[in-house]
């Protein structure tokens, strides 16, 4: 059975100095919010040490009950997996969570590395689902209440998955883990307050998992989303009557707004932003 799983990434690489100085490597992101008052983007620059940072790849399954959600995360993985590379040789460390699919990676270095991790108790709970947290979030800008499938007729529901999409590839390096315990216990292992989540859905797993936005910010970890590394499940056809893309980035306003800033690919590939083909949007 192939995992495809990686050998390591050479150590040189992942110890490099900045050039020119004697600091470990840093990650320069252009972080955006929402203005409360103006509603309109504000970004500003923040440096964050790469060995102190973590990537977590919110379920980029090989499959998806929805047609449209798999070509999407299909066409979005090979970008993904470059931003990865990239961010693990400055010393990122990767967390693999392909939620409901951990059998698949059973016994491997990945998945033990995060069954192994010292436990440590989490300031606030990251062992369930987080819904809407009125406290601080209105409601969502799209119905997702169908299921979001964008597709005509929509597609049956139901489990399609059964590990991590291939073209996202996994270091010896890496954790892989679906499980908000683990995932605390892995950052506090490795001394990481810095969290760049990727993946999908938006509007559903990214926000709500046990180790997604929410509860990773209920624990006080320092969180950013890469918006051009995120879709949602959204369909068209119900509110706001807006295109599937369209309602992405509504909903990509509303964790501006409302959770925390949204960062992109080009701050770490230095090309422009990652855009799905069937996006007419103008830029």
């Amino acid at each position: 059975m192939s995992t495809g799983l990686l050998p390591s990434v050479v150590l040189i690489l992942l110890l490099a100095a900045i050039p020119g100085t004697g600091n470990a490597p840093t990650l320069n992101l252009h972080m955006r919010t929402r203005d409360e008052t103006t509603k309109g983007p504000v970004v500003k620059t923040a440096v964050w040490p790469a060995n102190k940072t973590a990537i977590l790849i919110c379920d980029m399954w090989d499959h998806h009950w929805c047609a449209g959600a798999t070509k999407r995360v299909g066409e979005m993985a090979p970008v993904m997996n470059r931003v990865v590379k990239t961010a693990r040789a400055q010393g990122v460390f990767i967390i693999h969570a392909p939620s409901d699919t951990i059998e698949f990676y059973a016994n491997t270095p990945q998945r033990r590395r995060a069954q192994e991790a010292p436990k440590v108790t989490p300031p606030a709970p990251m062992d369930s689902w987080c819904g809407i947290d009125s406290s601080r979030e209105t409601a969502l800008p799209i119905d997702d209440s169908d299921g979001g499938c964008d597709d005509t007729p929509q597609c049956k529901q139901g489990k399609a998955w059964s590990r991590q999409h291939p073209a996202i590839e996994i270091a010896e390096q890496d954790a892989i883990t679906d499980n908000g315990l683990e995932v605390y216990n892995l950052l506090q292992q490795h001394g990481i307050e810095n969290v760049i989540i990727m993946g999908v859905h938006t509007n559903m797993c990214v926000l709500g998992r046990s180790f997604g936005i929410r509860r990773l910010i209920g624990v006080g970890k320092h969180v950013v989303l890469m918006r051009d590394m995120t879709d949602t499940m959204y369909n068209s056809r119900m509110k706001p009557n807006v295109s599937h893309f369209q309602g992405t980035q509504l909903m990509i306003e509303h964790v501006e707004s409302h959770w925390c800033p949204t960062i992109s690919s080009a701050d770490l590939l230095h090309k422009p932003e990652f855009h799905f083909a069937g996006d007419n949007r103008k830029s």
